[in-house]
């Protein structure tokens, strides 16, 4: 893509926003040097990894990157078998271990071990998409990590045990220094020195522990003087007593230090034994940092994904200019490339024209780039081999050309380069010279960028544009609503209707006297008014039929509300029926379980007593 354009339309400050979520250096680098692409496989591929990143942060949460830094210069220095500082070192550890977190959060059992640790019951986090192999190629090396962070606690900062010639050593300084001061701690605390000395207290001088001795005591205490008071009141000097064993520290230190020396080339030496997937490790890891402030910066902006065609297809739906305020910024709908390749916009300045013209040419170099969109889902833009796009006040001190002459200078590049494959932007075309003569080149401008069936979208405020599109096929009127009343841009792109300049109403709005607005409309060639009185019918139908639609859609909600009140309340009445119904057969079976439990007792009586009366007679005689 040309620079121009990109500068233009501020693709670069959306890299900038996007390097705002990219964590380490090597990301935010690549974020710079994005790049809109042409192939549509290319784009499409970097459109599904923003996808499938936004995915994973919606449902498994936030992914950190912290810790991730640029090692690469340690990496080659592995490569040669070099041996690393303990900085280095710990940023090997701290990448190794950023992978280890990364590998839990692709696989989810960050999130599983969350959720078991919460009492919840765990759920299946594997998620399968275009970034899976990247998590599942992550070696984080724990032993590596390990080892190092256990050896090196911080960068000045050495573990005893990180060797166990680092453990003696400093076994053997601490009790060679406690033999120093005991030794001090008897010079000092002796009534026979207490007057003699500044301070009973020990100090360090060049690497040597001293005791202050006052000036005129100096033959009191032999030894090495390191140094003397401001005043020369005081001297430092360094007891013959323990100078041995001053002597016996500085050796140790040294050891200590060659012994530390050993302990990093040790811990180089491992880490060079997998040099190779450190890199690739760093490699997937700024990939997926890379990946996932595209992610970041698609969920803070509420962008989607869009459907790239190569057929010249546009099809906006609700699309934000991501620079505005996103509580302000009113959506636009912008279609181009199905029924017409050639879109004017007309209608007043300040009425949301240029804004547009910025939001379809920077969504579609975002698009290509591989970023989301901030608009409705299943938007559509085509790949286009170039934006190019002339927008603003270019005017030239340095080169003495006008506005009209450097906007022109800009068209005539643009005019030779443009191919069927091209998206063209203009921005007040023909402006800035004889209206009359304007309009004439603007039409031809166009005209011949339509007859190559060129992409191109175009503001002005010239009526002979509106008539233009009018009559001729493949090419379309748009304006941006303006409301008269409140002097007030609604800033919605209207397809199909061309727009208005409003200029008397506004001046009238604005307190220009009556008399003047009906000079300068008796000034007007009586086609003119008649093609402003027929854009005032069209607007004018245009709000009714908007009211009238707003009314059936009203009226269409209230149906169905009343549909789907009728049906809960005939459901309602059926469930009442069945209880009913229910309730009533229940209450009839026990009505004659009752009864046949009363005749069966009836009959059993009967057989009883009857029973009975006969063994009585029979008795009888």
């Amino acid at each position: 893509m040309n620079k121009r354009s990109l500068r233009i339309l501020e693709f670069n400050k959306i890299l900038s926003m996007v390097t705002e979520y990219a964590t380490s250096p090597m990301a935010k680098r690549r974020v710079d040097r994005m790049k809109p692409q042409r192939d549509i496989e290319q784009i499409r591929k970097l459109l599904e990894e923003t996808n499938d990143a936004l995915n994973r942060l919606n449902h498994h949460g936030n992914i950190s990157f912290s810790g991730l830094c640029d090692i690469g210069a340690s990496i080659k220095r592995l490569e040669v078998q070099g041996t690393l500082t303990s900085k280095e070192l710990l940023d090997i550890a701290a990448v190794l271990q950023v992978a280890k977190a990364a590998k839990q959060y692709g696989d989810g059992s960050d999130l599983t071990e969350a959720l078991a640790s919460r009492n919840q019951e765990p759920v299946s986090q594997t998620t399968f998409d275009s970034l899976t192999e990247r998590f599942n190629m992550l070696l984080p090396l724990e032993h590596i990590a390990s080892e190092i962070n256990r050896c090196i606690l911080s960068e000045n900062e050495y573990a005893d045990d990180a060797s166990s010639g680092l453990k003696n050593i400093r076994r053997e300084i601490r009790l060679t220094n406690d033999k120093l001061h005991q030794q001090l701690d008897k010079i000092i605390k002796s009534d026979a020195n207490r007057d003699q000395l500044q301070d009973s207290l020990i100090t360090m001088r060049n690497g040597r522990y001293c005791i202050p001795v006052k000036q005129e005591y100096r033959s009191k205490f032999p030894g090495m003087i390191h140094d003397q008071s401001s005043t020369g009141s005081t001297l430092f000097i360094e007891p013959m007593a323990v100078v041995n064993l001053n002597n016996q520290i500085k050796e140790l230190a040294n050891e200590e230090l060659l012994e530390i020396e050993k302990i990093l080339e040790s811990l180089s030496a491992q880490a060079a034994t997998y040099v190779s997937d450190i890199a690739y490790d760093l490699e997937l890891l700024t990939d997926l940092d890379f990946i996932f402030a595209k992610a970041k910066f698609a969920r803070a902006t509420n962008s989607t994904r869009p459907i790239f065609n190569t057929d010249g297809i546009i099809d906006i739906r609700q699309g934000r200019h991501p620079l505005l305020e996103k509580h302000t910024v009113v959506p636009v709908d912008i279609r181009l490339g199905e029924t017409y390749n050639l879109l004017i916009i007309t209608g007043p300045n300040t009425g949301g024209k240029t804004v547009s013209l910025k939001t379809l040419g920077l969504f579609s170099l975002m698009g290509q780039a591989g970023l989301h969109i901030p608009a409705l889902d299943r938007s559509q833009l085509s790949v286009f081999t170039e934006v190019f796009a002339d927008i603003g006040d270019e005017q030239s001190i340095e080169q003495s050309l006008s506005t009209f002459s450097s906007h022109m200078t800009s068209i005539v590049s643009i005019l030779a380069k443009a191919d069927a494959d091209s998206l063209c932007l203009f921005d007040e075309l023909g402006a800035g010279t004889d209206p009359t003569e304007g309009a004439a080149l603007a039409i031809a401008i166009l005209n011949y960028l339509h007859d190559r069936g060129i992409r191109t979208m175009a503001t002005t405020h010239y009526s002979e544009l509106k008539i233009y599109a009018l009559s001729t096929p493949g090419v379309e009127n748009a304006c941006c609503e303006f409301d008269v009343e409140n002097l007030r841009p609604t800033y919605r792109l209207l397809i199909g209707i061309p727009g208005k300049s409003n200029a008397f109403a506004i001046s009238g709005k604005l307190g220009l006297p009556d008399y003047i607005i009906d000079d300068a409309k008796k000034r007007l060639s009586e086609q003119d008014v008649s093609f402003e009185d027929l854009l005032s019918d069209l607007e004018a139908s245009r709000r009714t039929i908007e009211k009238e639609q707003a009314e059936i859609a009203a009226y269409k909600k209230e149906a169905e509300t009343l549909k789907r009140q009728a049906v809960q309340k005939q459901e309602k009445l059926e469930e009442q029926r069945d209880r009913i119904i229910r309730e009533a057969n229940e209450k009839a079976n026990a009505i004659l379980r009752e009864a046949k439990e009363v005749a069966d007792e009836t009959i059993r009586n009967f057989h009883k007593f009857g029973k009975e009366n006969i063994s009585a007679a029979e008795m009888e005689k």
